[in-house]
């Protein structure tokens, strides 16, 4: 997953995204395992962007001004320049480019099976392939409802992603839409070097003439593993339990033909890998973390409307902070549950 530190979607998740930093470098402190790498990261946009991105208009000045008021390191560069230090991209010339010096990526099945780990270690007992079929708070206690059984706790975080709709109540469920998106890995025409990590950067493109921008990663496992990129649509919804997981011949065409061909020169046409996810997304693309409106003992952490991984060690102490404390010391106001009933 892309991660950044200087953050355009709101200046609610700057304080997040570098909390988060910090925390992933101690996870891995503590577990031995390399979880985030560090790239650089380029944004690519102009006035002339027509794509539509979970993120504001203002996405490209939002960061730069995060980037400035949080002195994150970062430059600046027109057209020319981004060809000449990264002649991968082909941009235009009325395009600029946001290059974040410490921008990167995290590998999310090593972070997740990290996380697993130290929580086992210590104490936490792990459920794994048990469905939550609801939830109930009655007299001061908690129960949640399986298909193993029923579960009783004090406090409860609900953080169940694409199937949090499912599980809320219909009121609250008619404002998280679930989303299937697709990403692709494509080889290089020759050499994989130009694409590596030490070359080539993390990078988001506000692109003009389509609806939707891309983004993607460099070739982190070499020739074998291809360039990862993406697109993102907003406009047909699905469910976690009947969403196409698989990946057509077509929507693979379609996908270099139109955001693939015309922007990397140097990546073919022959597709390593192509794999289908889920976002759950809420009207304003921000997140929700608080405490149910209805129930003052369970705490709703989902969705994160496609860009929340980043975040996700940040927001797990949140978490944290909220059972045990009653309060958070990040500021979580804005990503209320009750903000889409107001």
């Amino acid at each position: 997953r892309i991660t950044r530190q200087a953050i355009g979607e709101g200046e609610q998740y700057t304080p997040l995204s570098l909390r988060s930093y910090e925390l992933w470098r101690e996870i891995e402190k503590e577990t031995g395992k390399k979880l985030l790498e560090i790239t650089g990261g380029l944004i690519i946009s102009s006035k002339a962007k027509t794509a539509i991105t979970h993120a504001p208009a203002e996405f490209f000045e939002n960061t730069i001004t995060a980037a400035k008021k949080y002195d994150i390191k970062h430059e600046i560069l027109d057209a020319s320049h981004v060809r000449k230090r990264f002649p991968q991209f082909n941009v235009q010339d009325n395009e600029i480019g946001y290059y974040e010096y410490n921008a990167g990526f995290l590998r999310p099945e090593e972070c997740i099976s990290s996380q697993l780990f130290l929580a086992k270690k210590y104490g936490a007992k792990i459920h794994i392939n048990e469905r939550a079929d609801r939830f109930l708070e009655k007299d001061g206690i908690v129960k949640v409802k399986t298909n193993f059984g029923e579960y009783k706790a004090k406090k409860l975080i609900v953080s169940a992603g694409p199937w949090l709709p499912t599980l809320i109540e219909p009121e609250y469920a008619k404002f998280f839409k679930v989303i299937r998106q697709v990403s692709f890995w494509f080889a290089a025409k020759t050499s994989i070097e130009r694409f590596e990590p030490k070359n080539f950067p993390v990078f988001v493109w506000e692109l003009q003439g389509k609806k939707q921008g891309i983004y993607g990663f460099p070739a982190i496992d070499g020739q074998n593993g291809g360039v990862k990129i993406a697109t993102e649509q907003y406009e047909i919804t699905t469910t976690a339990d009947t969403v196409n997981r698989e990946v057509n011949k077509e929507e693979i065409k379609t996908m270099y033909e139109n955001f693939v061909a015309p922007y990397f020169p140097d990546v073919s046409d022959i597709c390593v890998k192509a794999v289908s996810c889920l976002y759950t997304v809420t009207p304003d693309s921000h997140f929700v973390i608080d405490t149910h409106p209805k129930y003052p003992l369970i705490i709703v952490a989902s969705p994160c409307s496609g860009h929340g991984f980043k975040y996700s060690s940040a927001i797990g102490e949140i978490l944290a902070q909220l059972v045990i404390d009653g309060e958070s010391r990040i500021d979580i106001r804005t990503f209320s549950l009750s903000r889409f009933q107001e």
